[in-house]
């Protein structure tokens, strides 16, 4: 009884805050008081967000109604709302979303409703809010649930064809979909037909536990067909060894290609042994033949493994791709064959040539081999570029860079409209009481209107409002590069010279690392899992936390800004002392990991920087080095004002042996 009267009056008190913020909307919100209502807010709103609306209750009146005018009181009270969507009235919900609907804290609000609805057995309820605000959105666990509410009032026309295209999809669908697929089964709509279909896409998505249990609805060939594409996968080696003419057929030819892929990612050269014994005791098509020994071979070229460049050029025309033609020339310059090079560079497309990358491979073979009057003329005319090829080129004719700092023109008259349009102040609020996330949201939703001019006045205002990530990316979607102070920005300026001077590392390192990991975004997380300005894995923040004796909070220490790059220049420290203070093998380390990195030293001897990085095997790696390496630089030009030569951080990359002993 207690509950039910709480709930009325907290009911009592959300009407009265709706008609109050109706009335006060329509009054302007002084300049001055808006430091307050965002200092009131975040006050109360940690509490909130748990349910508990005492907090504001417990403000004085004046503070209340001051609350009332922020522009960010629908996000409170739908916060609120949200927590405690079971225990509030349904017209109360009702009437927030009709007034606030537009807004995303409502959109969000009504998304939960619908599925407490749909959880608590109302279905007839979940389908009146699908069918206004979420048919046709391809929503795989609402269009089931609305196949539910159809099938439970009787209206199964409606529900056959939408239900089997659901059906039809390699992947397992969302739990949802069972009462849906339930019925199809019970009223005889899923027959061998249907369960071949899917079993041939998931075979195709290569989830091959679900096409085991789709073939036991089919028959025993297709039970042990599965089982042979779950042996492939797991133990393509064996599969391989031990491979059974007397199944020869079409889809036996695809699963011995498809072991032969699996077992190149892990050892190239016994994929390649083994290929050789099943390719000529089994008909694989033209095509298939030809894609594996491409995969074997981009894999051998990759792994630095002996006879890489042979089984790569003498891949028929019809593999020679641009992938196969890059990691030509990567080999050719990997063994140092310039004229080779120059004839790899020649067989690549017009646009691959066009690179800044293959552009400076050219001019360096070119170089090399006598040509130097040419060499320099494609330096010269690469060294205009603001890039790490560009400074390179530079580097080679002893140029300054061609940084071409030219500061966006502001228009105080337009700064004004942008600042005033009600999405933009939404964001800026977001981002000003620490819901960056929401904020970022929000601005782009509200950036994707504006015409050109807007866009530029709202990158200049992000960057005013040291609101980084939304400046650069603003800017970058005009192709505005030219105003580096906006691009290339110093947050948190103290700490990162305190810390890094702490790590005996470079600050200017350290912001090219958290600029390329976050856009200086504190809050940010990765599909990796991945958290804050240098992206640090929580384990990693743990570990590395111990160490420099750092109280640790999992995502409270690596959202905080301060501890993150306390933790981020340790790391990337340590990576330093473990590579002997080579800067390049430490920053891919950084983003691949240092095991990987150790995998990818010579084995004897000593490799031109340049030419390592151009092999490193992971694309992603590759790029963040050289993004890293750049940003470095043009961070070093602006803290100091001078340039710092790119090929003077690009020491030796030595073999495992020299760069563990320099590391000790």
């Amino acid at each position: 009884m207690h509950r039910k009267d709480s709930t009325q009056r907290t009911s009592r008190r959300f009407i009265r805050a709706v008609l109050a913020f109706t009335l006060c909307v329509l009054q302007p919100v002084a300049a001055a008081q808006i430091d307050q209502q965002r200092e009131l807010f975040k006050s109360v709103y940690e509490t909130v967000e748990r349910g508990d609306w005492s907090p504001v209750d417990g403000l004085s009146a004046s503070d209340q109604a001051l609350l009332q005018q922020y522009v960010l009181w629908p996000d409170l009270r739908a916060t609120w709302l949200r927590a405690n969507l079971r225990t509030t009235p349904a017209a109360d919900i009702d009437a927030f979303i009709q007034q606030h609907g537009a807004l995303r804290p409502a959109r969000e609000l009504r998304y939960k409703q619908a599925m407490m609805l749909a959880r608590d057995g109302d279905l007839g309820g979940f389908q009146r809010i699908y069918e206004q605000f979420y048919q046709g959105q391809d929503i795989a666990r609402l269009d089931c649930l609305s196949l539910q509410a159809e099938i439970d009032a009787g209206r199964f026309t409606r529900v056959n064809q939408r239900a089997l295209d659901l059906w039809l999809v390699g992947t397992s669908q969302v739990s949802e979909c069972d009462p849906v697929f339930a019925y199809l089964n019970d009223n005889n709509l899923l027959g061998p037909i249907e369960y071949r279909q899917r079993y041939d896409l998931a075979v195709e998505a290569r989830e091959f536990q679900l096409a085991r249990w789709l073939a036991k609805k089919i028959d025993q060939p297709h039970v042990d067909e599965a089982a042979l594409w779950i042996q492939a996968q797991a133990n393509p080696e064996q599969f391989l060894s031990q491979h059974n003419p007397s199944i020869n057929g079409p889809t036996y030819r695809k699963q011995l290609t498809y072991a032969a892929e699996r077992l190149t990612y892990r050892d190239p050269e016994l994929a390649l042994r083994l290929w050789h014994r099943v390719e000529k005791r089994y008909g694989f098509s033209t095509e298939q033949q030809l894609r594996t020994e491409r995969h074997i071979a981009l894999w051998t070229a990759r792994d630095n493994l002996p006879g890489g460049y042979k089984l790569l050029a003498k891949l028929p025309v019809a593999a020679q791709d641009d992938e196969v033609l890059r990691w030509r020339a990567r080999t050719s310059l990997r063994d140092t064959k310039w004229k080779r090079l120059l004839i790899d560079i020649a067989a690549m497309t017009q646009i691959e040539q066009d690179s800044e990358e293959w552009k400076y491979w050219h001019a360096v073979a070119l170089h090399r081999t006598g040509r130097v009057a040419e060499a320099n003329t494609a330096f010269a005319s690469l060294s205009q570029e603001r890039s790490y090829y560009g400074f390179l080129a530079a580097d080679e004719l002893g140029q300054d860079y061609a940084l071409g700092n030219n500061q966006l023109a502001a228009d105080d008259a337009a700064l004004v409209s942008v600042a005033n349009n009600p999405g933009i102040v939404r964001a800026r609020e977001l981002f000003l009481v620490g819901l960056d996330s929401r904020g970022r949201s929000e601005w782009d939703a509200a950036v994707q209107h504006f015409d050109p001019e807007e866009k530029l006045q709202a990158a200049i205002l992000a960057d005013r409002w040291g609101w980084h990530s939304r400046a650069i990316s603003t800017a970058a979607s005009l192709k505005q590069y030219d105003d580096l102070s906006l691009r290339y920005p110093l947050p948190w300026q103290q700490q990162f010279e305190l810390y890094s001077s702490a790590a005996r590392i470079s600050p200017t390192w350290a912001y090219g690392i958290a600029r390329s990991e976050s856009l200086f975004m504190r809050d940010v997380r990765s599909s990796a899992g991945a958290v804050g300005l240098m992206q640090l894995m929580p384990a990693t923040g743990r570990q590395v936390a111990k160490e420099i004796r750092l109280p640790y909070s999992g995502l409270t220490t690596l959202t905080d800004p301060e501890s993150n790059i306390r933790l981020g220049t340790s790391y990337l420290g340590q990576m330093a002392e473990r590579f002997g203070g080579n800067r390049v093998l430490a920053t891919a380390a950084y983003n691949a990991g240092p095991h990987r990195v150790d995998r990818w030293l010579p084995e004897q001897g000593s490799e031109d920087a340049r030419v390592w990085i151009e092999n490193i095997p992971f694309n992603e790696t590759r790029k963040y080095v050289k993004r890293v390496l750049a940003a470095q630089a043009i961070f070093h030009w602006r803290m100091t004002g001078k340039l710092q030569r790119l090929s003077d951080e690009l020491p030796l990359v030595k073999a495992a042996t020299e760069t563990q002993l320099a590391s000790r």
